[in-house]
């Protein structure tokens, strides 16, 4: 008995270990302030993301949405933000910016034929609706450099709010 106890044991912590030794590295995107306010339920409805594999993206910089009221604090990371609803209905968010290239300007776009996020540059493409922003695909999954997230839920004095 103690035995194969002790067997089961040992094949456990050899699957967690070999599980474990993938490493994510999703901190490749500098650090930036985000803040995306939705003060009221009926901003979240207009420009939230309201159902499973909704998604918006938020550039403050390039007024993107152009309906969304822009204040003096809002912020939008490093290269932007995707909100996305992931299939569960939970909203989760994640920087734009390609962890691959780790520039400004080169951006994640929603395949919405594979549903992923995919990097118009490199290619890699990333899982945003289900695995929190895992590489799937190209030198991102060589690499193991997944997609920076961001904090979503109730804010102070805000139905919901998107944050770091």
């Amino acid at each position: 008995m103690i035995k194969r106890f002790c067997y089961s044991l040992a094949i456990l912590a050899a699957t967690l270990f070999s599980v474990g030794c993938e490493r994510l590295d999703d901190q490749r995107i500098p650090p930036a302030p985000v803040n995306i306010a939705f003060p009221t339920v009926g901003d979240w409805n207009v420009l939230g993301v309201g159902g499973a594999l909704d998604y918006r993206r938020f550039i403050k910089e390039e007024l993107i949405p152009a309906d969304y009221h822009y204040s003096a604090i809002s912020a939008t990371g490093f290269g932007g933000v995707l909100l996305v609803c992931d299939v569960n209905g939970n909203p989760v968010a994640y920087d734009l910016s390609c962890p691959v290239e780790c520039k400004r300007d080169v951006r994640i776009f929603v395949n919405t034929d594979e549903l992923v996020g995919e990097c118009p540059k490199c290619h890699s493409t990333y899982d945003i609706f289900t695995l929190g922003g895992h590489p799937l695909s190209g030198q991102a999954a060589k690499d193991g450099f997944g997609l920076r997230r961001y904090n979503v839920g109730p804010g102070r004095g805000d139905y919901m709010l998107v944050s770091n």
